[in-house]
């Protein structure tokens, strides 16, 4: 299929011959850079203030802030619905618990060695379905992620290390032990998912501005006049899903570290797949910034809903996930991170006439 002429020379216009310039919008404020001290600031302040309580609501907030920024990388930039996206967070999850039971692993190690075989599994997942037109990748990942599901609540060892089935594993206790990421405290686990988070919005903020990510948009916006233009479609989204996966992967570590037990239904099941996919579309997917606006309202919610009535009304939070999803589809096709930027420009217009 040959792509229409008007749009290769549009495509043409768009793509220039040595590497992307920057937008001028690209660059932040001194009021933006000033904002995002404070923040940082206040982040980093807040165990000295909070309770237990909170401070475990922050970080399971956090977490699913940065599992979504991870999901963001292929959906927003690559372009391709992953359903099944939990499967590296069960990789992740799974080696690091293993390698540590197993044959004494500090987990510091076993959270990069979990997102590597995660990424390894993207390339299985990913080289054949990328060179196919339509949803093959959605359902791809799907049937690969209840694949593994199963076999994991069916296997009892692997190598003579016990998995346990659909029971899950339990991290052995070390007491307080920074060499085996365990902490009496929450304050610990809260600075590591601070500093993974920071790092995922960094990688985000990156790849907006590299090469990768102007290729990924030029795919997305045009596929066949990108291939025209001797782009490879397959091998950059590769890359992308790669790093995501890479990055799902140390999170899925994190998930067995700081709960301390890991359960193939919860890490690997079609549900946290379906948290990550909501909090970045709904927040605005294609952005730095709004998986974590959709992970801060989201998350809190789907506690809120499953801790007052989970009980009586399995899936309730789903519910009120796809309710908010409609909204969103309605009113903010561009997830809310759209008005929030037109009101923080508004306020930045006003500042600048004064």
């Amino acid at each position: 299929m040959t792509a229409h002429p008007n749009r290769l020379h549009e495509s043409a216009a768009r793509l220039p011959a040595g590497r992307p310039r920057r937008a001028a919008a690209g660059g932040v404020s001194p009021a933006g850079l000033l904002a995002l001290a404070l923040i940082g600031l206040a982040a980093l302040a807040l165990p000295l203030v909070a309770d237990s309580y909170l401070l475990h609501s922050c970080i399971v907030v956090l977490f699913f802030a940065y599992m979504a920024t991870a999901w963001n990388f292929v959906c927003g930039y690559v372009g391709q619905l992953s359903i099944g996206h939990a499967m590296f967070a069960g990789v992740g999850g799974y080696a690091t618990v293993l390698l540590f039971t197993g044959l004494g692993l500090s987990p510091w190690l076993g959270l990069p060695v979990g997102g590597l075989l995660a990424a390894a599994l993207s390339v299985v997942v990913g080289y054949p379905t990328f060179r196919l037109r339509g949803p093959y990748f959605a359902l791809t990942t799907i049937a690969f992620a209840e694949m593994i599901r199963i076999w994991v609540e069916n296997t009892e060892s692997v190598l003579g290390i016990p998995v346990n089935g659909a029971a899950g594993l339990t991290v052995p206790l070390a007491g307080e032990s920074l060499a085996a990421l365990q902490f009496n405290g929450k304050a610990p686990y809260y600075y590591l998912i601070v500093a993974l988070l920071a790092g995922a919005l960094a990688a985000t903020w990156a790849l907006e501005r590299s090469k990768l990510g102007f290729y990924l948009k030029a795919i997305r916006g045009d596929r066949d006049a990108a291939e025209s233009l001797g782009i490879s479609p397959a091998r950059y989204q590769l890359v992308a899903l790669a790093i995501s996966a890479f990055m799902t992967g140390i999170g899925g570590g994190f998930y067995a570290q700081f709960f301390r037990y890991v359960n193939a239904e919860r890490l690997i099941g079609v549900d946290l797949s379906i948290d990550m996919a909501l909090m970045s579309i709904i927040g605005g997917q294609g952005t730095v910034f709004g998986p974590l606006l959709g992970a801060v309202l989201l998350a809190p919610l789907a506690e809120i809903t499953r801790g007052t009535l989970g009980g009586s009304f399995l899936g309730l939070h789903l519910v009120v996930y796809g309710i908010i999803l409609m909204l969103a589809v309605l009113y903010l096709p561009k997830g809310l991170i759209a008005p929030l930027r037109a009101v923080l420009a508004r306020l930045a217009r006003r500042g600048g006439a004064r």
